[in-house]
């Protein structure tokens, strides 16, 4: 259903806002209320979450049968049109109108409505479908949820095309390798937290054809990278938000790195900061004072960190009746990312961390980021996630989190301490006294915004009233 009305929507010259369904009822009931919707399409499973929705409501029984309410919609719709169907639209003149409303997923607040327009939408769509080789003879896997960022907008890009798409009800990765087996996959996209799933599922075997893996949501670690390739996945690892209708941006591998080994060619995997082909190239500036200060470019070091902006063709119009928010957001004409970088003499950049997220220790900046990039590396960690922890003489020391993998959970029953002294000598080998953990603690699962992203807000509070 949502693959149908991200297309048949936009045909109607209406606006679409896709909701995450794992949300909670509050933040629902915010955004049908703050987006003004007048119409609402639901899968079955969730009618319960719209009850109070004030605008019409189709229900989905998801059996592409007459008496389904849904398709009884449709069935009307074509006699209304009289079965011209798009032949029978005509083009709209204007290309900067809005075509879809998707919200932030308000970790931090209610969420914002990113408000796109066609014009971004069209680009943004192409751009995927170059950057990853996408064409008729494509499958691709609906593994990232289209709710998200309205699926970057890939729905448009296999559109354009001409490739086959699956669609999942769930994020099943028993089902996502049978795919990868018998579907002729090649495409598909996940955060790094559902790509660590799927690489250490059970069903994981190496591939017997390639397939493209599109990584974004948070930083990937150069060992899952290096996973990634191992089983014969090929990673296009890309950076953007929802404010840039998700990626803009790319690694591209250099010939010269195919002589290195996997774990350094996967370190450079991990940096970002090549423009997409129909995006303007981004800056990494000195983090402004006072609003209305000119941006002023960091040196392109590998050191000298500053703030990710851009602006441009794929780029929000704005932030759905928030002007303050949007003033804010564009302040210097450029959109501010909120992500840290640095930037190297190639014009890569390596994002260090969210301005919120860095550990300032005894004077020093420490990224979490290149933290967990080097703590990933030890054989016994699946996932790891770390925040900054009050410390009485340092200020702040970084506090690890770790999820251990399925075969170490029994190695190290019991012995936790043994294994934080293990993953702190670990740490020191590969970084510098002011960013090794201070703690380390073993957890069954991080917590988790409802698109996969770490809730390190949720991980500080903890770690301010831990009590080690």
């Amino acid at each position: 259903m949502i693959a149908e009305a991200l297309q048949g929507v936009i045909g109607a010259r209406a606006i679409v806002t896709t909701i995450n369904i794992r949300l909670t009822r509050r933040e629902i009931d915010y955004i049908l209320s703050h987006c003004g919707a007048k119409l609402v399409f639901v899968d079955h499973e969730y009618r319960h979450l719209v009850d109070d929705a004030k605008a019409r409501i189709i229900v989905c029984a998801d059996t592409g049968r007459d008496g389904d309410p849904y398709e009884d919609f449709l069935t009307s719709g074509r006699a209304y049109s009289q079965e011209k169907g798009w032949a029978g639209l005509k083009m709209d003149s204007d290309e900067n109108k809005p075509l879809s409303l998707n919200y932030t997923s308000g970790t931090t607040g209610r969420p914002k409505g990113v408000l796109t327009t066609l014009r971004g939408t069209y680009l943004a769509s192409i751009a995927n479908a170059f950057e990853t080789q996408m064409g008729m003879e494509s499958t691709y896997l609906w593994v990232l949820p289209m709710f998200h960022a309205a699926g970057w907008t890939f729905p448009w890009s296999i559109t354009f095309s001409f490739a086959t798409q699956i669609t999942l009800r769930t994020v099943d990765n028993s089902l996502i390798w049978k795919h990868f087996v018998n579907s002729r996959v090649t495409h598909y996209c996940g955060a790094p937290t559902v790509q660590i799933g799927i690489t250490n599922h059970p069903s994981a075997q190496q591939l017997l054809h390639p397939i493209k893996t599109i990584i974004a949501g948070a930083a990937p670690t150069a060992h899952l990278l290096a996973q990634l390739e191992s089983k014969g996945f090929q990673p296009v690892h890309v950076y953007g938000l929802t404010e840039t209708y998700g990626p803009f941006t790319r690694n591209y591998s250099q010939p010269a790195w195919n002589a290195l080994p996997s774990s350094e060619r996967a370190k450079l995997s991990a940096r970002q900061g090549h423009a997409f082909a129909t995006s303007f190239p981004l800056r990494v500036v000195r983090p402004a004072r006072s609003p209305g200060e000119a941006l002023v470019d960091v040196p392109r070091d590998g050191k000298t960190v500053g703030e990710i902006v851009v602006r441009g063709n794929i780029v929000m119009q704005g932030y759905f009746r928030d002007p303050d928010a949007t003033a804010r957001a564009f302040d210097g004409g450029y959109f501010h990312s909120g992500d840290l970088a640095v930037w190297h003499p190639d014009g890569s950049v390596q994002i260090q961390d969210r301005m919120k997220d860095i550990i300032i220790s005894g004077g020093e900046n420490a990224s979490s980021l290149a933290i967990e990039q080097e703590l990933a590396s030890h054989p016994d960690v699946l996932e790891v996630s770390v925040v900054g922890r009050e410390h009485p003489k340092w200020g702040e020391r970084p506090m690890a989190y770790v999820i251990l993998r399925a075969e170490s959970v029994r190695r190290w029953d019991g012995q936790h301490a043994e294994f934080s002294s293990a993953l702190k000598a670990h740490a020191r080998e590969r970084l510098p006294a002011f960013a090794t953990p201070e703690w380390v603690v073993v957890i069954d699962q991080l917590p988790k915004t409802s698109t996969g992203k770490i809730m390190k807000t949720d991980l500080r509070r903890r770690a301010a009233s831990a009590k080690l």
